[in-house]
């Protein structure tokens, strides 16, 4: 199947559509995601058709939105967060959605990474427990709703340094949405450590230039449990990723944004926002092909086969599609 044609004459929708995408803050990846989409569904369907993107956060509210019905379509990050919501369990607790349906993964290569200032001399969190530092972390809110700051105090809280033990230490936790907010308390020298994602940012990459940092791998007993517990996948980074990270790195994934609707979208719908994403990914693709694919916001190139993978049943529609095309 060509990247830049579709294999088989394009479906249309010749009623008009009125569709409520829920995104990002407003300017990162899942609005960009959302833009091309809803362009190429403009194309596709009813002359009166509309297409709105709700600015959100990406996370747990995503899920919650479409399981309540407030919005048609949502992305949320990173995919393996998404199965407990079917049952009500982990930040979905009391609260099951199990109508949730996926239509496709879009892909991001990510991980979790907890970096230390080299000054403190920690190498491990064995170190950490020993040495009990009084660390300022910069991390994301723990809210029930930020799915970074739910791992990062899981990892923590697994690996014995809850938030209470950091906090009897003298040390202090810093707070904020978005990566490039948490990493900024560390560049402005008001942390000392940073727990986050988006590891294939330039603010990353700003940060291991501007301090001596060590990174601390997750030890087997705490991927274990993370992964028994949570269905949470490993994830690991090479030698040299970042400056000053030695050796490889053993860590949580965290990749992939997850398109969700609720089954009861009308099937002619969801094949038809499945071909638009499957077919004319190239449009997409060409948005961040001057970054190399390892640090770009999307991993290109898309591969149908691997947005078919999406950890929760598919919805007919997309099903039907993907069928057509021999990924599943």
């Amino acid at each position: 199947m060509s990247a830049t044609r579709p294999a088989r004459p394009a479906p249309r929708i010749d009623r008009s559509l009125t569709l409520h995408f829920y995104g990002d803050w407003g300017q990162a990846n899942l609005h960009r995601v959302f833009c091309w989409l809803s362009q190429e569904m403009v194309d596709r369907t009813g002359p009166h058709s509309r297409y709105a993107i709700w600015n959100g956060r990406g996370v747990a509210d995503a899920v919650r939105v479409v399981g309540r019905g407030l919005m048609d379509v949502a992305l949320s990050v990173p995919v393996a967060f998404v199965p407990p919501a079917l049952e009500g369990r982990d930040l979905y607790a009391g609260e099951p959605f199990p109508h949730l349906r996926g239509l496709a993964v879009i892909p991001q290569d990510d991980r979790m990474l907890f970096a230390v200032e080299r000054k403190f001399g920690i190498r491990s969190f064995e170190d950490l427990r020993r040495m009990k530092p009084p660390l300022r972390i910069a991390t994301s809110m723990d809210d029930g709703e930020n799915t970074v700051g739910y791992c990062a105090h899981r990892i923590l809280e697994a690996s014995g340094v809850s938030r209470g033990e950091l906090l009897s230490w003298g040390g202090a936790w810093l707070e904020a949405e978005r990566p490039d907010q948490v990493i900024g308390f560390a560049l402005r020298g008001e942390a000392d450590a940073v727990f986050h994602e988006a590891v294939m940012a330039p603010w990353w990459r700003e940060y291991a230039e501007k301090r001596d940092l060590h990174y601390l791998s997750l030890e087997e007993s705490v991927l274990g449990a993370l992964e028994r517990r949570h269905g949470w996948l490993r994830g690991s980074l090479p030698a040299g990723y970042l400056r000053g990270m030695d050796e490889p790195l053993a860590t949580l994934d965290f990749s992939d944004f997850l398109m969700l609707v609720r089954e009861d979208m009308p099937r002619d719908v969801a094949y038809l926002l499945t071909w638009c994403l499957c077919e004319t990914r190239a449009n997409l693709e060409r948005v961040y092909r001057h970054i190399p694919p390892e640090r770009a916001g999307i991993t290109y190139p898309l591969d149908p086969a691997r947005m078919a993978r999406t950890l929760i049943p598919l919805h007919p529609g997309a099903a039907d599609y993907y069928h057509e095309i021999g990924v599943l």
